[in-house]
Order: C-alpha cells, then sequence, then structure tokens
C-alpha cells in the first residue's frame, strides 16, 4: 500500500554538471504532473512525465528541477545595432534639452542597456545534461516511493485497526439482532393486553404483525454483506494499489450500515450502527490518502 502523499529528491554531479531534482506529491483523484524546470530542459518535460507515470498512478506531483553547468563552452556574444542605435540618439535627444547637464555618455554605458548584448549558451540540454536529468530523477522518485511505502505502512496498520472495530460491532449487532422481533412481541402483548384489558387476545394476529415486523426489520443480509466486505477489505490491503477498490468498498459498508440503522427498530443496535459509520467516515478519509 502507498500513500498519494510524500516527498523524494535526487542529485547528480559530475564534470561541471549540477542538477537537483525534489519531486512533491500530494492527494488527487487522477495523475496530475506539473513541472518546474529551466528552460534548458523544456524539450524533455515529456521524458520527466514519463518517467513519474511509470512510478506513480494517483496524485498530484510536482517536479522541481535546479540546474547549473560549470562546463566551459564558447559563447556567442549578439549585439542589437537597432537597440544601441536607439539608446545612442535618446541620449543625444536628452542631452539637447539638458545642455547643461553632464554627458558622461559612453560605449561602456550603451553595453549595459538592456537587450544590446545577448549571450547564446546552449539552447538545448546535451546527452550529458540528460542523463543527469534522467538519473536524478530515478533517484527522486525511488526515494519519493520509499517514503509513501512507509506512510502507507502506516494508513494500512490504522485502516485495519478501525475494520477489526467494526467487525466486533458488527457480531454485536448479529448477536442482539434476534432479541429485537422477541422484545417488539413482548412489548405487542402488554400494550394490546392493556388496552383491551379482558377482552380475549387474538393470538393468531399478533403472531402476522410480529411477523411484518420481523421482515421488515430483518437485518441478515446487511450482516451478510458486511462480514464479506470486512474479508474483501483485509485482501485488498495486502496489495499494492488498492486507492479505488477500499474507496468503493467503504461506500458499501456505508451504505449497508444506513440500512441497519433505517431497519433495526432497535436503540442499541442504532447506537452501534452509529458507532460504526464514525469509524467507517474515518477510514474514507485515510483512503483518500492511498493510491
Amino acid at each position: 500500500m502507498l500513500s498519494m502523499t510524500g516527498y523524494g529528491r535526487g542529485e547528480y554531479k559530475d564534470g561541471g554538471v549540477e542538477l537537483c531534482v525534489e519531486v512533491k506529491t500530494v492527494n488527487n483523484r487522477y495523475l496530475d504532473v506539473a513541472v518546474r524546470a529551466p528552460r534548458i530542459f523544456i524539450a524533455f518535460e515529456d521524458v520527466i512525465r514519463s518517467a513519474v507515470r511509470e512510478k506513480l498512478t494517483r496524485g498530484h506531483a510536482d517536479v522541481f528541477v535546479s540546474f547549473s553547468d560549470k562546463r566551459r563552452k564558447e559563447r556567442t556574444i549578439y549585439l542589437d545595432e537597432g537597440a544601441a542605435q536607439a539608446y545612442a540618439e535618446a541620449a543625444r535627444k536628452i542631452h539637447s534639452l539638458f545642455p547643461d547637464a553632464e554627458n558622461d555618455f559612453s560605449v561602456t554605458n550603451i553595453l549595459r542597456f538592456p537587450d544590446v548584448i545577448s549571450q547564446d549558451e546552449v539552447s538545448s540540454a546535451d546527452e550529458e545534461c540528460l542523463n543527469a536529468l534522467k538519473t536524478a530523477l530515478s533517484s527522486a522518485l525511488d526515494n519519493l516511493n520509499a517514503m509513501r511505502s512507509a506512510e502507507g505502512e502506516k494508513l494500512e496498520k490504522d485502516m485495519l485497526s478501525r475494520v477489526d472495530v467494526i467487525d466486533g460491532d458488527v457480531k454485536e449487532i448479529e448477536k442482539r439482532a434476534p432479541a429485537v422481533v422477541e422484545n417488539y412481541k413482548s412489548k405487542l402483548d402488554a400494550k394490546i393486553k392493556k388496552i383491551l384489558e379482558s377482552t380475549e387476545i387474538d393470538e393468531a394476529r399478533i403472531l402476522t404483525e410480529v411477523a411484518l415486523f420481523a421482515d421488515k426489520s430483518n437485518i441478515d443480509e446487511e450482516i451478510t454483506r458486511l462480514h464479506s466486505h470486512i474479508s474483501q477489505f483485509k485482501e485488498i490491503c495486502k496489495e499494492k494499489l488498492v486507492g479505488r477498490k477500499l474507496d468503493f468498498l467503504v461506500q458499501e459498508f456505508n451504505r449497508e450500515t444506513n440500512t441497519i440503522c433505517s431497519k433495526s427498530n432497535d436503540t442499541a443496535i442504532t447506537k452501534i450502527a452509529l458507532a460504526m459509520k464514525n469509524e467507517i467516515e474515518k477510514i474514507r478519509e485515510q483512503v483518500q490518502n492511498v493510491e
């Protein structure tokens, strides 16, 4: 079982190339990958996304890439002559407006103006940079999954402990259920005797009413299905990717418990069922964190 929440970091340092990849994941119904990387890697975003998809199936993943290239490389300097001429013309015009002002305009000043000089470094990552990216990303994802696995073990332990509580509650309801009909018959007998007093009671009619009540309040099917759901929950937890299955199963837990609450006609059973709903809701919240 894997948690959808985690963090992993991977680094690469060799031959002047330094690259760090950080991956942070949070809950999300589907897999969503956001990449924040230097422009040099813009052509390789699909490579990053594909690597993430191989390791994740659900959740929102933020991938951060930081990069430094200290290798000695040839650089080409570009001069924007139009921009330089525009700055020079503007300087001359300003001087004509303010002839008393000191004119410190120089070639060095022009070089400092924006867009006059530009450098053309590597326009896209070379093979060494791409190898550094893949190495650091793979390490980050492995570290991420190690953290998600550790967190998943804690989630599994918590959910299974709550399922054990639900299992005990279901057995308590199962034990209590047969007494509900008997209690109803006793109360019905006492109520009719009090109303009719000396009049003879039609036992057949009472048995008919009790039979109708027993049919309406019967929760045997719900109890059987809950036992099955509990068994399935424990088996599913042994798998690696369980989020969607458990999400559906928890809905079924809730459905059966709601039916028991509506059919039981017994305060004690209703109280137990409400306690079960509380545990089911806590499990549902945890399932939202599971891949």
